[in-house]
């Protein structure tokens, strides 16, 4: 509370660069990202559900980890969940292995109006992937869900739909994710590759300056794992400590403090 803004990021964006290099978080550039309500609509298929109030449900993010440091918690709700997604293979391979083998193929991930030169709207990337003796995840159901809209993305069948069922029930499960409240100063690190993430819907304070307010940060670490070639479809490189984030054409990097 004896930190300003500007200290906060500067302490939170030095702590990031003894993690991995820090990675652009949308097609702006912002490696120092801001999750809150901006009165952004989730049905807009451009819009990111960070930029709402809205339960975001379980799902990684497009780099090796995420960051986050948080400023203002809101009045009620806005809770942080955790499951691991190795815990939930397990379980779909002893209960359902049919439904299992529908998250390994190249399912369709909306965009959302975040497109690289050259690339297609949507990015057709397993859910699960078995690499290099690791298993890693790639997950965003409302996003697969608005991928149906593409032509040309791979059309989700009954079987498709089941297995993604069973995978958001399972992370559900009480018994299979920790939950946690993220307060001012509080900093949390995910690893995207072995765990999922959620964030509960939230009611916000009145008052502007007391409105929840979290940075983020997305890293690329050196010695990490090898990822599949599909993950250049969204990482652009998958080239370790140097992978990871959004970038277009019109991306310029920078680092905004509000």
């Amino acid at each position: 509370e004896s930190y300003d803004q500007l200290y906060a990021a500067t302490v939170f964006c030095g702590i990031g660069a003894h993690l991995g290099s820090a990675r652009s978080q949308n097609a702006q550039g912002h490696i120092l990202g801001h999750v809150r309500d901006t009165g952004a609509s989730s049905k807009n298929p451009e819009t990111r559900i960070y930029q709402t109030a809205e339960r975001q449900s379980f799902h990684t993010d497009s780099a090796d980890i995420v960051g986050l440091l948080c400023l203002q918690d809101a009045r009620e709700g806005g809770e942080s969940l955790l499951v691991s997604a190795v815990s939930i293979y397990n379980r779909m391979m002893s209960e359902r292995p049919d439904l299992l083998e529908r998250l390994f193929d190249p399912i369709a991930t909306d965009r959302r109006g975040e497109v690289p030169a050259g690339a297609k709207p949507y990015m057709e990337i397993p859910v699960f992937n078995w690499h290099a003796g690791h298993l890693t995840v790639f997950y965003q159901r409302q996003y697969i869900e608005s991928a149906q809209r593409f032509k040309g993305a791979m059309r989700l069948s009954d079987a498709h739909i089941e297995a993604l069922d069973m995978l958001d029930n399972l992370a559900n499960d009480p018994d299979m994710h920790v939950r946690m409240r993220l307060q001012r100063g509080d900093l949390q690190f995910v690893y995207n590759h072995s765990q999922l993430h959620d964030r509960t819907d939230f009611v916000d304070w009145p008052e502007p300056e007391r409105r929840r307010h979290l940075m983020r940060l997305w890293l690329s670490p050196m010695g990490d794992r090898e990822l599949p070639d599909c993950f250049t479809q969204r990482y652009g490189s998958i080239e370790i400590g140097d992978r990871g984030g959004i970038i277009t054409d019109s991306t310029v990097l920078k680092a905004p403090i509000d």
